[in-house]
């Protein structure tokens, strides 16, 4: 199992690297990335969240239905005018949930472990949340980066709590 980076950390807001090689090193990430999902009893979990600044998530939006998704160098090809609210919680901020307003559907383009193009075409729900949440990770954004500053600096002390461990 991997270590969840936690808020304050700096891996957390950097841009992450394109994934150029697809090698057993990466399927083995994909693997303990998974399991330390699962584990956490997370909905999805990107690599920077376990301190690799790679485009690479995970995502179990079916409660262990189906198999995870496993999303690397993914590109947004649509968002939907409308959207939604519901909230979100993140593995890299616990005990905190927020309500962030996103598209409520959306459609992207990605590789798997394997290095094979796949698309996800007007995910809604769960997995349209998660989605966005993961690549938001792989773009150094966080759900706080969602929110009024005022909302903000009400969670300022839980924040800063993280940030100190």
């Amino acid at each position: 199992m991997l270590k969840v980076r936690l808020y304050g950390d700096p891996v957390l807001r950097k841009k992450a690297e394109p994934v150029t090689v697809f090698d057993e090193k990466l399927k083995q990430l994909v693997k303990d990335m998974i399991e330390t999902m699962v584990v956490e009893d997370g909905v999805g979990l990107a690599a920077p969240q376990v301190g690799e600044s790679i485009c690479l998530a995970v995502i179990d939006a079916s409660e262990g239905k189906d198999p995870p998704v496993v999303m690397i160098n993914p590109e947004f090809t649509f968002f939907s005018d409308d959207k939604v609210t519901s909230d979100e919680g993140c593995l890299s901020l616990p005990g905190i949930t927020l309500k962030i307003s996103r598209p409520q559907k959306v459609s992207v383009r990605a590789f798997d472990e394997n290095g094979k193009e796949f698309f996800i075409e007007n995910a809604e729900g769960l997995l349209a949340k998660a989605l966005q949440h993961e690549t938001d990770h792989l773009n150094g954004l966080m759900i706080v980066d969602h929110i009024s500053p005022l909302h903000r600096k009400m969670i300022s002390g839980k924040l800063k709590k993280l940030a100190q461990g």
